[in-house]
């Protein structure tokens, strides 16, 4: 029985073993030799418990790193983040937009959106690097403004 409780021969000997030590100390508070039986397994059932217990692992609090890569300041701020790229690429000339939104957001390759805006490939790579300048620089001049108004704040 110690066995279909614990899975595990080594525990399921120290829990017989416990068993016996404690029934031979206890003995005398058998009543009826016929519950012997029912006794017996009270008994084991009480060792399982305790063995469960002493083998129980206990993790210290104190000892837990708690790290979450996604804390609530993070989330915003990827957010604001993303806010503010989409805002600056609303601001980008259409046709550079058209560019930069296939080929960086929808994955498209410089072939594939060439057909799709019927533009040369030349074409195509020359608005994709005027959109990503501008951009760029939409997003550094939001950037640097921002900065002002935090440094007015504090």
């Amino acid at each position: 029985m110690a066995y279909a409780w614990t899975h595990n021969e080594d525990v399921a000997d120290e829990v017989v073993q416990e068993t016996v030590i404690k029934a031979i100390q206890k003995v005398d508070q058998l009543k009826n030799i016929d519950a012997l039986d029912a006794w017996l397994f009270r008994v084991l059932s009480n060792c399982f418990i305790d063995i469960c217990r002493k083998h129980r692992e206990y993790v210290d609090i104190d000892d837990v790193v708690l790290i979450e890569e996604e804390t609530p300041e993070s989330v915003h701020s990827q957010g604001e983040m993303l806010a503010s790229v989409i805002t600056a690429i609303a601001r980008v000339p259409l046709k550079h937009r058209q560019v930069l939104t296939l080929i960086d957001i929808e994955n498209f390759t410089y072939a594939e959106v060439s057909d799709i805006l019927e533009v040369p490939i030349g074409t195509i790579m020359s608005r994709l690097n005027r959109a990503r300048q501008a951009l760029k620089q939409i997003l550094e001049e939001e950037n640097s403004n921002n900065k002002v108004t935090l440094r007015l704040v504090r």
